[in-house]
This record gives C-alpha cells, structure tokens and sequence, in this order.
C-alpha cells in the first residue's frame, strides 16, 4: 500500500447527491454536479451515473473530456470562463459553457460555424462578488449582440458568489437574475430558460423557502462531496462529511520544544512562522505536504491530535494528548475540507482508493 492515500467513499458521495437532487426537485431546480473537486475521477463519475445523475460541470477541458469519452451522453457545463485557445475543445466536449467576455464569445461563434456546431452559452451576471460576469446594467447590449452571432444559442443566465468576493447569495441578488432575464426576454423576443443561480452557498436559501421562483439550476459540487457549505460556514444537516479521509504515514516521533530555537525568519512559503510555547510536546511528522494538500483544510479524526503546520514534504502534528497510539509507520486520518480534497485528488503522489461500502447510513 502506498501512501499518502486518499480514501472516497463513492455510497456517501451518492447519497449526498440523491439527497441534494431531492430537495432541489421540489423547487423544479435541476443540479449540475461540479466534478472539478475530485478531478473528475471516473469511478466517482461512474457511480454517480448509475444512480441516474447526467448532468455535470467542471472547470478543467480536460476532466470534462476525459469523462465525455466513456459517458459520451452526459451532459457537461463549462464553468469557468473558457479560454479562446480552448475553443475547439471545449465546443467538442462541453454542451453549456458559461461566459461573460464578448470578444471570446465571438471567437466561439465563429470556431462553432467552422465546425458546423451551434454552441450553448449561458450570460454570467455579477451580482457584487466581482468575479465573472458583466453587471446587469450593461447586459442588453451584450445580448443583442450575443444573439446577432450564428455559432452560438444564448440559453440563460447565471451568476456565481462566495468565492472571490466571499458575498453570500441573498433573496435580493438573486432576484436580480430573475427580473434580469424577465426584461431581457422582453426586450430581445427571445426565451432564456435556464436561469443558474449559484452553488452550494445557494443550498442555504432554499431550505429557508427564500430562493427567489424562476431560479431553476444550481451547480453543486461542495455540498455533494463534502456535505459542507463553507461560504455560509456550515454543515448541511443529514448530509455525510466524511466520504473523503486523508490517510499519511508517520516518518518520525519525537520529543520536541514547540517553539524552534535560533533567530527566525519566514518560512518555506515566504510566511512569518508563529508558534505557542507549550513546553515539550510529542510531535509527528507525516509523509505528506503542501505539494499535495492545503493543510489548513485538514481536520485529525483521532481526539487529542493538533496539526501544527508544515512543509512541501512534511506535515506536522502534535500527538501529545492523543487518544490512539502513534508510533512510526501508523497512519494518521484526516477530514478534509474542500480545498484538502481538490488538491489530493490533483496530486499524483496521492495515492485514491475508492471504497463503496454497503448502502444506507
């Protein structure tokens, strides 16, 4: 066995995503599961697939691809900008893209005609996060335009939050989306049907009956692999968060200060360290690192163990007070956050084990 490794546990990644697709059915929502999480791992795909989902985004051309070739009648979203260099991939693989940039647009339109494609777009409205998306007041003449084009079909528009600008989706920004698309019909004579309102931080204001009626997408990725919302800081209730644990190898146990000695200066990472003098504690260093996880999304399983930080290589953890036995060898657990599991699965020194264990929680 090789290690680190990342264990997935393909029954509770499918069972957060019937639940997730449960609860947005209700509201006419359809979800599109992001893949780029977990690289688009084909087992977990695979899974997924045979409990009936078909419909998938990913920000990466190549996961998407990847996928299209053995699930060639899934249903794939492009959901970061595209690039122009990109254009003949993404038109060949991807069914939807999402975009906010005329000039790229453009460039899709004319590489879709040369391939006698019509390419579905959806419009991306920034509703304050300032990350992708024209603002709504200039939306119009981009439309106009937008439909003016050959090789591409304006489907719908969207807006995403929470993760440049850390602003949460409210009632009153995502109605902008809804009334944005009820002028521009007007205006244009022309039907957007899809209006996509966001990601799992939009889960939040469904269950509280506050999503406005007319948003019927959202693309999941967090709260199915993670059963977490951390733009709203939060665990989803009777969602699994353990289907992905991080398994490392302990290289070395020993007795140390915990505050190092000499002159300091920053850290590998161009980082000022700071360290709590706690005396001699019992400390671990494992066979993983910031090559392969951000550790700050890592979480031990085992009570009584504190990560205390890290290197490229080595990851350091205090195991004074802890539960179980350590000794050099042992593997240690850990939770991982969604910024842990997009990394580990992006990593290939890591080591993926795919578990499906029996049904039900």
């Amino acid at each position: 066995m090789h290690t680190p490794l990342l264990e997935i546990d393909m029954t509770k990644i499918k069972y957060n995503a019937q639940k997730i697709k449960d609860l947005c059915q209700k509201s006419g929502i359809d979800i599109c599961i992001v893949t780029k999480g977990f690289c688009a791992e084909l087992p977990v795909v695979e899974a997924l697939v045979e409990d009936g989902h078909n419909f998938f985004g990913d920000a990466r051309i190549q996961n998407i691809a990847k996928v299209k070739r053995k699930f060639p009648d899934v249903k794939y979203m492009m959901i970061r900008i595209p690039k122009i260099s990109e254009a003949e991939e993404v038109i060949r693989y991807a069914d939807i893209s999402l975009q906010s940039q005329l000039e790229v647009i453009k460039a899709y339109s004319d590489k879709a005609e040369s391939m006698g494609k019509v390419h579905s777009i959806i419009l991306m409205i920034d509703v304050g996060d300032l990350r992708e998306g024209v603002l709504p007041e200039d939306s119009g003449t981009l439309v106009g335009e937008i439909l003016a084009m050959n090789g591409v079909k304006l489907i719908g528009i969207g807006t995403n939050v929470g993760c440049y600008g850390g602003i949460l989706p409210t009632a009153e920004n995502t109605t902008v989306l809804v009334n944005l698309r009820d002028s521009l019909e007007k205006d244009h004579k022309v039907e957007l049907p899809i209006i996509s309102g966001g990601s799992t931080c939009a889960l939040k204001l469904l269950r509280e009956g506050k999503l406005p009626k007319g948003i019927n997408n959202l693309r999941i990725g967090e709260a199915v692999l993670l059963g977490e919302d951390s733009t709203n800081g939060l665990f989803i209730e009777n969602l699994h968060q353990d289907a992905f644990i991080l398994k490392a190898e302990v290289v070395e146990l020993r007795q140390k200060p915990s505050v190092p000695i000499g002159r300091s200066g920053y850290d590998a990472f161009g980082n000022p360290p700071v360290f709590l003098d706690k005396g001699i504690r019992k400390r671990a260093i494992l066979a993983v690192g910031r090559q392969d996880v951000r550790i700050e999304a890592l979480t031990p399983i085992s009570e009584g163990m504190e990560i205390l930080g890290g290197s490229s290589d080595h990851l350091i953890v205090d195991v004074t007070a802890s539960k179980e036995k350590v000794e050099p060898g042992s593997l240690i657990s850990f939770r991982c956050a969604y910024s842990a599991v997009l990394s580990l699965t992006t990593s290939s020194y890591v080591e993926k084990v795919f578990t499906p264990l029996a049904s039900g929680r």
